[in-house]
């Protein structure tokens, strides 16, 4: 295992021993245009469509939640341009995920291999004009340096705009970029329409997630099938996950897909033994029990599970109680929704209040079941996804851990008796420097 860990901020990045790194780096440096294009970045594109095809080759899937193959988005934004529109490609860096850090790490650290990856988006697509989304101000000045960089260097391909937007779990939702770049609130809209129906000035958008992004470098130098030599069949590549909990601080790595989930364990240093569950995918997926330490990291069996990868943000459960945790992050929903929804407003509002008073052994029996009623009617109520990860949270609290339930209800939970977890941003990521 490579650590390149900063003793100053206690994040760990690092990858596994029996993999070459595609988009994580030694050194805690900022790779300047010099450094990157001496690795073989901002390499001649010959061919746009051929390059489509490698990255379809490639099996490639979105890094930001939804995990939406790639080509079928560039390719749906390319059609619009072969039928005559404009067309606009936009590198969301909004990280609203609290548990997740991989984003703002490559904005740190790699602008260049992200603003090269949007470059390579934007020619597939016949993008002339493209945007940087972020809401770290951090980001946004490497972002800034970088882009002064290819200025001065003269290469060239779509104009590249960087616009900034206050950081919230919201606003990293690709209707919500849009309508910020728009000159909105960055908060979600209806749909349909799609972006890449009528997106950044009603023209036909891509929003790809910068981790996303930041792999296309590599399908265009050693193309799609190279690609698909690590991970599985299904989930082809590498992936980058946030790992939060344990006792540890946050650690970033670089894994194979298919990597067994006690492998993880032991690159972050906490034994399984320990580990109760974890939340997936972030706050967006649910809580698993201990039937994850079974699982392999790859979208077909965290499916399997009844969860998602999302976005690679898993935050481990130890000592804590799991109702404490998911009556935190139902908190977090109820306070970070975007108000626009009355059943999100009210359906979070209502979730939260009920696993707060579970957790503070103030629950009834018929709260309970007005619980898992919520969480089965509310689902996809909502414009965007913040309802249904409320949803998730209660439903998987409900079926994962009963005994659990069981024990705040009668008012005899041992680790709340210890000490009740209490946060504003569970298993916070964000709060750490990226230097």
């Amino acid at each position: 295992m490579q650590d390149i860990s900063d003793p100053a901020t206690e994040l760990a990045a690092a990858w596994t021993p029996d993999i070459e790194p595609r988009v994580l780096r030694t050194g805690s440096d900022v790779e300047d245009l010099t450094t990157y294009r001496a690795s073989g970045g901002y390499r001649t594109l010959d061919s746009a469509t051929d390059l489509l095809e490698e990255i379809r080759h490639s099996g490639l899937r979105g890094r930001g939640g939804a995990a939406f193959p790639t080509a079928i988005k560039l390719g749906s934004v390319r059609d619009a341009h072969l039928r005559g529109s404009s067309t606009v490609l936009v590198a969301n860096g909004e990280e609203g995920e609290p548990a997740s850090i991989k984003d703002r790490w490559l904005l740190h650290r790699r602008p260049h291999l992200v603003l090269d990856g949007l470059r390579l988006a934007a020619a597939v697509a016949g993008a002339r004009h493209a945007y940087v989304y972020v809401s770290d101000d951090e980001a946004a000045q490497r972002v800034d340096t970088a882009l002064t960089e290819l200025d001065g260097a003269g290469i060239t391909g779509a104009r590249i705009e960087l616009v900034t937007v206050a950081p919230g779990y919201v606003a990293g939702e690709e209707t919500a970029a849009i309508r910020a770049i728009n000159g909105g609130p960055a908060k979600p809209s209806d749909k349909p329409p799609r972006p890449f129906e009528s997106g950044v000035d009603d023209l036909p958008t891509a929003v790809s997630n910068v981790e996303t992004l930041a792999n296309l470098p590599f399908i265009h130098r050693h193309g799609g099938q190279a690609f698909r030599e690590t991970g599985t069949a299904g989930s082809p590549g590498t992936f980058l996950v946030t790992v939060t909990g344990g006792g540890r601080g946050p650690g970033l790595y670089e894994l194979p897909h298919g990597i067994a989930f006690t492998d993880l364990l032991a690159l972050h240093g906490v034994s399984p033994r320990a580990v109760r569950g974890a939340l997936m995918g972030g706050y967006f997926s649910g809580m698993a029990d201990r039937a994850i330490l079974d699982a392999t990291l790859d979208h077909e069996s965290i499916r399997g599970l009844g969860y998602g990868l999302g976005c690679g943000a898993i935050s481990l459960i130890t000592d804590e109680c799991p109702v404490a945790v998911a009556a935190a992050v139902l908190g977090y929903f109820d306070r970070e929704n975007a108000g626009q929804c009355g059943s999100c407003f009210n359906g979070t509002a209502a979730m939260a209040a009920v696993v707060a008073a579970l957790r503070d052994g103030r629950a009834t029996d018929a709260d309970v079941v007005r619980l898992q009623r919520w969480s089965v009617v509310l689902r996809g109520r909502g414009a965007c996804g913040t309802l249904d990860g409320a949803c998730n949270t209660a439903a998987t609290l409900l079926t994962r851990f009963p005994a659990e339930i069981t024990a705040h209800l009668n008012g005899r939970c041992p680790d709340c008796a210890r000490q009740i977890y209490l946060a504003d941003r569970p298993f916070d990521a964000r709060e750490v420097q990226v230097l």
